[in-house]
């Protein structure tokens, strides 16, 4: 064969002859597989990795001391889920005793553990090990990590042929930028690294943050507390709880549904473990209407006008009609610009005499306080920084890859990912939750399985048709982002407010959810889209997979004949 390179002709010997290998069709070829992080993603991986994986072996690195991911790091009082608790759950691990209507962070810790036990997860988690960077090697097409014992200090390598990222999003905390933060000679906390047992009653408590955790937070430690003084940057759209939304449908399924305020009785937890099919029903009718809200996001929608006046109304009952603080938190940004909540207490709180709600910019902090740009230094005894997250997605470690360290690239670049879960020039890695996730449409628990099951049919693929290694191309990458880019702009999302949803930028590119519906995504992701792939395979024939003529169907011990239909079982 004759090629052109560098303006000469050159010879190459002719590539030897194809033989056909003496394997059947369908035969897996051995894999190493890695997840990092044993939250609500990586336990679902061991699980879905038994279900559907053949040959493999897996590991789960957790720098954690135990499992549970964000429910094991968030402690502060008040922390719950605020997705139904009977919905914020596997579709394979139902727990019918829930205790609450709204989980709370101890609840859903102790559920997650008690999977791990009862599944016996655990001897594949490996706690107290932090990765510490990961590097493609092309030569024998696998990742090479470094990993610390973060209870030895050792530092060791492990490798595998395919590396799953289930870290999170809202998993590394960061200090707010404010000037002198650490001078403060008080408590100094962050709701993400709440110290066990800390005392606050008859303090005066400084909030920083109405974001997620801050407005649960205020509401749970307002009544105890000398003083609460609540610094907001911005407003916000607070919801009825989902439990309150559905009980003003007439006919609806709480109807049948004993209740103690917030709390299932125990005659109705008896009732969800008698019957299954009860129990499944309820479950549904909730799912269908977490389902129903994406209407009420499309900016200037009928729905979305209705949500913004009802809203309106609720908030201002809620704060008791009091001027200044509708004008100070009842946003004049679409509703869903920023995450909704429905902050269970947060607004009556402050209307509390001992509440100050504190709109002015923070110059710096001093020993003794708060200083704000009126001049005011505003004393307290303790300081809780409500600030939330790193949401740049950009990973905690180096990951390097064909094109480069992907920390550098998304600090320079827009974080984007194919199909939220892969990125071009870094192959046989996979991430939960990457950008534009459905992170804000409703439960992760469900969202993470259909990741889940994507990620291991790609691994199947891989193993029964010999190829050592994939990656999204450059360009599906480029026509995915923008679908994106164009599709962004009609919903609320895209509004000028400060979100996270948007890196915590007033305006840009939403980087964070996904660019349609909860069912929009689960679609899209039901089947593998191979022609947006460039592949890496054990030999140049791409169907020498097709082996020696036989399939492992008709070598095993299964139905030979399932073509046919099944019989019944005797």
């Amino acid at each position: 064969m004759h090629e052109l390179a560098g303006g000469s002709i050159t010879m190459s010997s002719p590539p030897e002859p194809y033989k056909a290998s003496e394997t059947p069709l369908g035969t897996a070829r051995h894999v190493r597989i890695i997840t990092i992080g044993a939250g609500a993603s990586g336990i679902n991986m061991i699980r879905t990795l038994r279900e559907k994986l053949r040959n493999y072996e897996h590991v789960v690195y957790e720098k954690n001391q135990s499992v549970g991911g964000t429910w094991y790091e968030n402690r502060y009082p008040g922390c719950q889920c605020d997705i139904p608790a009977h919905n914020y759950q596997f579709s394979w691990k139902h727990n019918p005793s829930w205790s609450t209507f709204f989980a709370s962070a101890p609840e859903i810790e102790n559920y997650l553990r008690r999977i791990c036990d009862e599944e016996n997860m655990l001897p594949s988690i490996k706690t107290s090990h932090q990765v510490k960077s990961a590097i493609w090697n092309e030569s024998n097409s696998k990742w090479e990590l470094k990993i610390q014992d973060l209870k030895s200090g050792e530092i060791f390598t492990d490798s595998c042929h395919f590396l799953l990222n289930a870290a999170g999003i809202l998993n590394n905390w960061k200090w707010p930028d404010i000037k002198g933060l650490h001078d403060f000679k008080g408590d100094l906390l962050h709701t993400a690294a709440w110290p066990e047992g800390y005392e606050y009653a008859g303090k005066k408590v400084a909030v920083i943050g109405n974001g997620s955790s801050g407005v649960q937070v205020v509401p749970a430690i307002q009544p105890d507390v000398q003083e609460l003084v609540h610094f907001i940057r911005s407003p916000l759209w607070v919801t009825p709880t989902q439990q309150q939304m559905i009980a003003r449908t007439p006919g609806n399924i709480l109807e049948s549904i004993e209740m103690d305020g917030d709390r299932f009785t125990p005659a109705q937890i008896e009732k969800f473990h008698a019957d299954p099919e009860y129990y499944l029903k309820f479950i549904k009718a909730v799912e269908e209407d977490i389902n129903n809200k994406f209407p009420l996001l499309i900016k200037d929608s009928p729905t979305q006008k209705y949500a913004q006046g009802m809203l309106t109304q609720f908030m201002t009952a809620c704060l008791g009609n009091d001027e200044r603080l509708t004008k100070l938190l009842i946003p004049s940004f679409p509703v869903g610009c920023r995450r909704l909540t429905p902050a269970v207490g947060y607004l009556q709180s402050l209307t509390k005499p001992n509440v100050r709600i504190v709109p002015d910019p923070i110059v710096e902090v001093v020993p003794n306080g708060i200083k704000i740009n009126t001049g005011e230094i505003i004393e307290v005894d303790t300081l809780v920084c409500a600030t939330g997250f790193d949401v740049s997605f950009c990973p905690r470690f180096p990951v390097v890859g064909r094109s480069g360290n992907l920390q550098d690239i998304w600090k320079r670049e827009t974080p984007r990912a194919y199909m939220s879960s892969s990125v071009p020039g870094f192959p046989n890695y996979f991430m939960f939750l990457g950008p534009n996730a459905p992170i804000g449409h409703g439960s992760v628990f469900t969202i993470t399985e259909h990741v889940a099951h994507y990620i291991t049919s790609i691994i199947a693929k891989c193993q029964t048709e010999s190829i050592i290694s994939l990656c999204p191309t450059s360009s599906a990458l480029a026509d995915f982002s923008e679908h994106i880019d164009a599709f962004m702009p009609r919903t609320a999302w895209s509004g000028s407010c400060r979100s996270w949803f948007k890196g915590g930028k007033e305006t840009g590119p939403v980087t964070a959810l996904h660019p349609g519906s909860r069912i929009h995504w689960f679609h899209m992701l039901e089947r593998f889209r191979g022609e947006d792939f460039e592949y890496v395979r054990e030999g140049r024939n791409r169907f020498a997979y097709l082996g020696n003529g036989f399939s492992t169907i008709e070598l095993g011990e299964g139905d030979k004949t399932w073509y046919l239909g099944s019989l019944k079982k005797e």
